[in-house]
């Protein structure tokens, strides 16, 4: 796309809060639609905590640890954001960038799957489950969630990587309100990698999300 080096990418060193995101991209999609700001990829952690999505059901927040609990305002259930986790933020205008949300999603899967090949991790979609995953059959389980809100044709919100993760403050909710499976994370697979190096085969692996985002291609 000719527009890609418009879009801006940020990155924050220490953990944000939870709050302070969600204003950043309420205020930054509003700024996208008026046309007084750029499209935006915002890379970041989140201190531990839970979001529900609009989905959420209050029965798959167990919560031993009292973490805190945001209200997301995106789709789905309930999802962790903690240390050791690369949230991915991403404000788009849907507007010239094709306004299905469908192929959004699409996208923003093969985005992650890229990605992740490109740490030496195979992972998969599973039809009628959200999220990426990884192995087979017993050993099956999730590595990465996406959630999205797409507002007045921008989107908000985007994906998490499960990079080094404490990954018992996910048995504070049931993931996505999936119970069959588990999750799991780079360093769980024996890749012990840097955040750096996952920001990195992010922003390799997006031009082909910006491209399947865009295309005129069924999505099948």
């Amino acid at each position: 796309m000719d527009d890609i080096d418009q879009i801006e990418w940020l990155t924050s060193e220490g953990p944000v809060a939870y709050t302070e995101a969600l204003a950043f991209m309420v205020e930054r999609a509003a700024a996208i639609r008026a046309g007084s700001a750029r499209e935006c990829v915002w890379l970041l952690e989140h201190p531990p905590l839970f979001t529900a999505g609009t989905s959420a059901d209050p029965a798959e927040l167990i919560n031993p640890l009292g973490l805190p609990v945001h209200d997301a305002g995106r789709g789905g259930r309930y999802t962790y954001h903690g240390p050791g986790q690369r949230v991915g933020y991403v404000m788009l205008d849907l507007e010239k960038r094709g306004r299905d949300v469908r192929r959004l999603v699409h996208a923003l899967e093969g985005w992650i799957i890229a990605t992740l090949a490109e740490l030496g991790v195979a992972a998969h979609r599973a039809p009628g489950r959200i999220g990426i995953w990884v192995g087979e059959g017993p050993t099956e389980a999730k590595i990465a969630a996406l959630g999205l809100r797409v507002k007045r044709w921008v989107t908000l919100h985007g994906l998490s990587i499960n990079v080094a993760p404490d990954l018992s403050h996910f048995a504070g909710i049931v993931p996505c309100g999936i119970t069959e499976y588990g999750v799991t994370s780079l360093s769980a697979l024996g890749k012990e990698t840097p955040m750096s190096r996952v920001d990195d085969a992010l922003k390799s692996n997006f031009i082909q999300f910006i491209n399947d985002l865009s295309t005129t291609d069924k999505v099948s």
